[in-house]
Formats: C-alpha cells, structure tokens, sequence
C-alpha cells in the first residue's frame, strides 16, 4: 500500500480485488433499463399509406440545400426598414426661423455714395445680417417695403459689416422707395 493513496477498506482496496467488483454490481443495478416491450408489427395498410406518402413527399425533403456563395464578401441582408412614426412631437413647439425679414434687414444706408446709387442706377442699399444670403436679402425687401427687386450685390466692409446693393426693377422707382422709408 505503499503507492496508494486511498485507505483499504474491509473488501479491500477500491481500485483492486473484491470491492471494484461490488462497485461494478451496484453500478450495474443502479443503470439497468427496463426490458423493451416487443414491438408491434404494422398493418400492411398503414405501411402503404407511409410508403405512398413517401413516394409524393420526397425522401429527401427534409434536406436543404445549402447556398451557393459566389462572392467572397458578406452583405447582411436587406430587412424591413420603417419610417419613424412618433407618438408625441419631440419639441413642443416648431422653432420661429432666426432669419426673419427684420434681422435680415439692419439698416439703410444714407452716404453720399449710397444717395448716388439711388439717383443713377436705380438702387437701395441696406446694411444686412451677415449670414443672410442673396436670395433672402430679397425676399426681406419684397416684404417690408413691397417691390420687386431686379438683383442683389453684397460685399463684406472692412469693419465686418455686409453691405447689399438691391437693384429694383424698371416699374419702381428707387428714389419714391427711399422717400416712402425716410431715408431721403
């Protein structure tokens, strides 16, 4: 018993002799099934119905072919994608535009070169918002003033200011304009 680790018990070691034979009988006794009952044979009908349904299911139709990979790259598939339907705004309410038709339009200029303009060429010029563009340059004066503008010019001044020439059209005067706004 030099090497073994386990003590001997009365039937002997656990690994040799008599008690490795009662640890097998009572493996044995523990682990038995109970015996098969015979099976019963099947009708000669009921095997003609399997067989018939066979015949029109296909044997292999349970099997499905797997598929075919022709790229080397994997795309997930294309699933159902919804649109978004909220059930409440998430902003109770829509936000005013910050460019309106009076911070568009600072100021009108009234500079001799200004009052120049407008004798010749037939021009307003207005100090403007410095984000506002041409096009909402003239959509503000068409508001406010009600005329029709022919084009718009605008330039940044030194001091960072944006300056826009708005050039009327032929059926409105821009002197009578300037009068009816009080520049002149």
């Amino acid at each position: 018993l030099y090497g073994c680790r386990r003590m001997p018990t009365e039937f002997g070691s656990a690994r040799h002799g008599p008690a490795r034979r009662l640890n097998r009988l009572m493996f044995a006794a523990r682990t038995a099934m109970p015996p098969k009952a015979p099976a019963k044979k099947a009708a000669p009908a009921d095997k003609a119905k399997k067989a018939a349904l066979a015949v029109k299911k296909g044997v292999n139709a349970k099997k499905q072919l797997k598929k075919v990979r022709t790229k080397v790259h994997f795309f997930r598939p294309k699933t159902l994608r919804q649109t978004r339907d909220p059930k409440y705004p998430r902003r109770s309410a829509p936000r005013a535009p910050k460019l309106d038709q009076f911070t568009i339009l600072k100021y009108p200029l009234t500079t001799e070169s200004a009052m120049k303009k407008i004798e010749d060429n037939n021009t307003l010029v207005f100090i403007v918002h410095t984000r506002a563009n041409k096009t909402q340059i003239k959509n503000a004066v068409q508001k406010l003033y009600e005329i029709e503008t022919l084009k718009v010019n605008t330039l940044i001044r030194p001091d960072g200011s944006k300056k826009a020439y708005v050039r009327l059209t032929s059926d409105y005067d821009a002197l009578d304009v300037a009068n009816k706004i009080g520049i002149i």
